[in-house]
């Protein structure tokens, strides 16, 4: 019976590690993604005051939430580049 158990117990736990390792990336990807939206929409906020903007699309809210700051200061050269 301790045999048994213990091999299904060998068993189990690799596919539960199996099962959860892509829910937590997709998990990690939509927090990541969501962060992206909200400093766009912080930025857009505050740089409408100076005339300045980002579109929120998905493109630059994967490059925000993927890259942080610098994708956001990278989004910003390159529109500032095909705009002047």
């Amino acid at each position: 019976m301790v045999l048994i158990v213990s091999a299904a117990l060998l068993l189990i736990f690799p596919a539960i590690k199996l099962l959860l390792t892509p829910i937590r990336l997709a998990v990690k990807i939509l927090i990541h993604g969501v962060m992206g939206f909200i400093i766009l929409w912080i930025i857009n906020t505050f740089g409408g005051l100076l005339g300045f903007f980002l579109p929120i699309n998905f493109v630059t809210i994967i490059v925000a939430g993927f890259l942080g700051i610098p994708g956001i200061v990278l989004l910003a050269f390159v529109k500032f580049l095909l705009v002047y």
